[in-house]
């Protein structure tokens, strides 16, 4: 057996084999796959083999279109059918709100160029006469879909592995990782059976491997404690049922009716699909367990759960309504199977965190569908760097290093149960909350706060009145919260507000490289002491990696404020860079100071009115002056008894501080700004507002205008890059050109509705970009979005189309910043 490589993949379900053939594919010749058991004993044995298109996620739309694509070349590739039944998938709705939920959707499927259509109950029922229609409003059908058989499609993908030089071996249980400071070292034994099942034998070896890829399903807890890490994946069960055949779907297929398509009545929290003239039934009920939260038992392996008939009684009665044939029709067969899962239902893959060549494709809880494009889209992350779509979204870091077994499980039974729950935009999902505060959470609770949850931090959307429903005010509208934000939008523009930013990602960088490593990490001029400037950090391929407000306290002592569901992603690179480079720029220190540190930002006209009479210094009526404290700079003030590193600099775009206070002096600090600011009316602001008004501005925001698909030339952010200097990524991005380009544009869209940023624009006919923001503009009166369009379209005044609930509304491209575009308010002098 051979015992070095430069590539292992553990793991030979779906993904493990995807990822085993793309390396290959990609022109990795020495890469070798190793399965504890048989090829396909985990999940992937009893899974259904359903390929749904439908993702609201963008990255995750294009990972499960890939897939199709190549299930559907394997056959001529390898000579194997992979059993892929192109039947379509039709997603009913009984809602106007779920047919909203499906335009939505339909957004995002046309900027990953997905192909759907739009079915009336008339025409289901013309199609399928077995579907009761009477209390439907309608169905999106993707032609193109169906699902296929989850182990002649592994098996597939195993022999173009073959084909491709891969060494895959059978029946090797990894027991640890051994990372040299070069390559790992994976102890491995061999396994045997007896007795009917699998144990450890005499026999062990050590493989020596460049990069490893840990794809284990079901196995992934025990994977992260070999490794040292924390992983959010673990399974829960997942039942379905398969009955007899049904004498009246057995005559329509005899008179030549068509395979019924891949049935989802998400209102009634199933699928269901043709199984050898009866059916099969899985659904998404309430009260499905997580299992195996500390590692699957050694005794477990391809076995089931026993069925819980009672769980799913409801989801099993609103089939039989659906398709009324089926109610005399035994049940022949049952299934009852861990699937692994993460808290958002999105799997993880990536770097792992804290380790090097260690990468990760864990929690796939639509493997079968996932498999292709993440074995795809890995390869290109480990084989060239970086993939061709941001996949900074299912990057493992995106859960903290303070998430534990128990919000894991608590999250990702809930993240099971709202499969088919309505997914709206402004969804916030109830479980394991709260659970990081900032100190001030009761204060603004009491004050009719509506939270969200950004990286565990609960945040502030906005403030409604004692007794709002926060749930029902949710909508792929205007929801009923709109108005709420609209008011605290206008009190900063008109006055003043306060806004709860503690859940920024904060890191200290200092020491005698600190200066020449952050020059050379990030893209603009650094700043001077006292002073501020807004970065980048760029990937090897040039694009946006990480945004940085940079603040610099000393000449070799600086203080980083990135995105607030980002601070574990941006602390690993951080770290893993700079231990490259300190042998070059000398001994650097990073530390992450994010608990430390409470934020508020303050902002409108009336900011300095507030702040002046809680200011302790000798000249009070000069200390926030243009002249003492200038836009883009850093003083260190008391505000009462409380210390606060202030920053001159407002996400709004009016006059505003960033407040960086001692996170233990925060209910201190909170209490003493509403005082001061009752005379000034000053209003609590959520999240949702803001996000509007930097729109205004054209603030660019990571994980929507800034990702690591763009760079920061294609963002429109050329007066943040220094060409004049080098910075890692800069040959890259010149290199790269500009593709497409980010614009602003203000949009005559419908009454009572406003874009998401998942919806597609479109010249004439053409479709041309792709909105990345969207909202509710207070200072024009309409809606407002940022998004990518082909740079001979990204000129001011251009006019465009946003597709939005079927229809095209106008957009304009408008200049840059359009809100005070000379940036009058901001620098205002007192």
């Amino acid at each position: 057996m051979k015992t070095q490589v430069k590539a292992l993949v553990v793991g030979g379900g779906a993904v493990g084999t995807s990822i085993a053939y793309h390396l290959a594919r990609a022109g990795w010749r020495d890469v070798m796959l190793l399965e504890r058991d048989e090829l396909t004993s985990g999940s992937t044995w009893h899974a259904a083999g359903l390929l749904p298109l439908f993702n609201m996620s963008y990255a995750a739309t294009h990972i499960h279109k890939h897939s199709v694509e190549l299930y559907k070349a394997l056959e001529a590739e390898t000579g194997l059918n992979a059993g892929f039944s192109i039947v379509g998938n039709l997603r009913m709705a009984q809602t106007q709100a779920r047919m909203d939920e499906y335009m939505l959707y339909a957004s995002t499927a046309e900027t990953a160029e997905v192909p759907y259509e739009w079915m009336t109950p008339k025409e289901i029922k013309a199609r399928w006469p077995l579907v009761r229609v009477d209390d439907l409003k309608g169905a999106i059908f993707h032609p193109t879909d169906g699902y296929i058989n989850p182990a002649d499609v592994t098996m597939a993908m195993a022999k173009g592995a073959r084909q491709r030089g891969v060494i895959i071996e059978r029946k090797w249980q990894v027991d640890g990782y051994h990372w040299t400071g070069s390559h790992w070292q994976v102890s491995c034994t061999r396994m045997v059976e007896k007795g009917g099942n699998l144990v450890p034998s005499d026999e062990q070896i050590t493989i020596t491997a460049e990069h490893v890829v840990t794809a284990t399903g079901n196995h992934a807890q025990r994977t992260a404690r070999l490794l040292g890490i924390k992983t959010p994946a673990i399974p829960v069960e997942h039942q379905f049922i398969v009955t007899e055949p049904d004498p009246a779907l057995v005559a329509y297929r005899q008179l030549g009716g068509a395979e019924h398509p891949v049935l989802r009545d998400a209102d009634a929290k199933w699928y269901v699909r043709e199984e050898r003239g009866g059916w099969i039934l899985g659904p998404y009920e309430r009260g499905a367990p997580a299992r195996f939260p500390y590692g699957v038992p050694e005794s477990f392996r391809a076995d089931l759960f026993p069925l819980d008939l009672d769980r799913i009684e409801e989801e099993y009665l609103s089939m039989i309504h659906r398709l009324p044939s089926s109610e005399e029709v035994g049940l022949k067969d049952d299934f009852n199977g861990p699937i692994c899962y993460t808290p958002d239902g999105n799997p993880l893959i990536g770097p792992a965190p804290g380790l090097r060549n260690m990468w990760l494709a864990e929690g796939f809880s639509f493997g079968i569908t996932a498999a292709g494009g993440a074995g795809h889209y890995l390869a290109q992350l480990m084989v060239e760097g970086e993939a061709e779509i941001d996949m900074a979204s299912l990057d493992p870091k995106r859960f903290g290093s303070w998430m534990t077994t128990e919000y894991a499980v608590t999250k990702n039974e809930e993240a099971y149960e709202h499969v088919y729950i309505l997914h709206h935009p402004d969804e916030e999902r109830a479980a394991a909350r709260p659970l990081r505060t900032s100190p001030a959470y009761d204060r603004q609770k009491a004050r009719g706060a509506q939270f969200g949850q950004i990286n565990g931090w609960e945040r502030p959307n906005y403030f409604a009145p004692a007794g709002f429903d926060d749930q029902a005010a949710r909508s792929f509208r205007r929801g009923g919260w709109w108005q709420y934000a609209v008011e605290e939008a206008k009190a900063i523009r008109e006055g003043v507000g306060l806004i709860d930013a503690t859940a920024f990602a904060k890191h200290r960088v200092s020491g005698p490289g600190a200066t020449a490593f952050l020059d050379w990490f990030t893209c603009n001029k650094l700043p001077k002491v006292g002073r501020i400037n807004l970065t980048y950090a760029l990937t090897s391929h040039g694009t946006t990696r990480t945004e940085y407000t940079i603040v610099r306290l000393a000449e070799d002592d600086y203080y980083l404020v990135s995105a607030g569901g980002w601070s574990d992603y941006d602390r690993d690179f951080l770290q893993k860079t700079i231990a490259d480079k300190t042998s070059e720029f000398g001994w650097i220190s990073c530390h992450d100071v994010t608990t430390q540190w409470g934020v508020f930002a303050i902002a409108g006209p009336k900011t300095r009115d507030v702040l002046a009479g809680l200011l302790r210094d000798a000249d009070p009526a000069t200390v926030l002056s243009n002249m003492r404290f200038p836009w883009l700079s850093q003083r260190d003030i008391e505000l009462g008894m409380c210390p606060v590193r202030a920053i001159r600099v407002a996400y709004t775009g009016e006059l505003g501080w960033e407040l960086h206070h001692p996170i233990e002096m925060q209910n201190y600090l909170f209490d003493q700004l509403m005082a001061a600011g009752e005379a000034h009316g000053l209003t609590l602001v959520g999240a949702r507002a803001q996000n509007w008004l930097r729109q205004e501005k054209s603030y660019r925001a990571f994980g929507t205008e800034l990702g690591r698909d763009a760079t920061p030339l294609e963002a429109d952010l050329s007066r943040f890059v220094d060409v004049s200097k080098p910075f890692h990524g800069k040959a890259a991005m010149e290199a790269t050109g500009i593709r497409t380009k980010c614009v602003t544009l203000l949009i005559d869209g419908p009454t009572d509705a406003d874009p998401w940023g998942r919806e597609a624009l479109y010249s004439g006919e053409t479709k041309v970009g792709r909105l990345t923001s969207g909202g509710y503009s207070v200072a024009f009166s309409k809606s407002i979005g940022m998004g990518y369009v082909r740079p001979d379209l990204a000129v001011p005044g251009t006019a465009l189309k946003v597709r939005m609930f079927g229809e095209f509304w106008d957009a304009i491209v408008t200049e840059d910043s359009p809100y005070d575009p000379q940036n009058t308010a901001i620098r205002l002098d007192g």
